[in-house]
């Protein structure tokens, strides 16, 4: 999905998305998708797990960083519908990862 979202930004007019459609910002999806899939071939799941935990604490800071004007945000250019996908999916991820996390931990000790 990331490197599909990084492909679209780059094809997709701006005045007909309703996402940011900034280079640094589809590169950014375009890199965590490689690095994601990546994590997926080692198919060890804690590797997942922490994947997912860590791109939605990611999320969540990228929701953060465009209300308090943190960085990125003058490179992302985020929009309103970005930062609600950001709280959405990134709520999901850190659920879903922190889930497989504390999955392992009780199996192992």
């Amino acid at each position: 999905m990331l490197i599909l979202a990084g492909v679209a930004g780059f094809l997709v007019p701006a005045q007909h998305s309703l996402t940011s459609g900034a280079a640094p910002y589809n590169v950014f999806h375009i890199f965590f998708g490689v690095i994601g899939l990546i994590v997926l071939r080692t198919r060890k799941d804690s590797l997942v797990s922490f994947f997912n935990f860590g791109f939605g604490l990611i999320d969540l800071y990228q929701t953060l960083a465009s209300y308090a004007n943190l960085p990125p945000k003058h490179y992302f250019l985020w929009t309103r519908t970005d930062d609600i996908l950001h709280i959405l999916i990134g709520l999901a991820l850190v659920f879903i990862g922190g889930y497989g996390v504390l999955k392992r931990e009780r199996r192992n000790g």
